[in-house]
């Protein structure tokens, strides 16, 4: 369970890296917070990573159409 709320990854994510099913997974994770709640530091954590990985996604997109476009104005500049 640990491994998963470090990660900030899905639960789909880290059962797949470790070869189980996800929805066995996330009932370990269920049972293993109602033994010890996650704390609010935990949460805050998986928010901010989730918010961080859309982020790169977003810039990686970005970046992406960027280098399309040089591309683009290379092979245009150059008739």
């Amino acid at each position: 369970m640990a491994l998963w709320r470090r990660s900030g990854k899905s639960i789909a994510e880290v059962a797949r890296e470790l070869g189980v099913n996800d929805m066995s997974l996330g009932l370990w994770i269920k049972k293993s917070d109602e033994v010890s709640p996650v704390s609010e530091q935990d949460q805050a954590d998986r928010v901010e990573a989730a918010r961080l990985r859309k982020r790169i996604k977003e810039l990686e997109e970005e970046v992406e159409i960027l280098k399309r476009f040089t591309a683009y104005w290379v092979k245009d500049s150059g008739r």
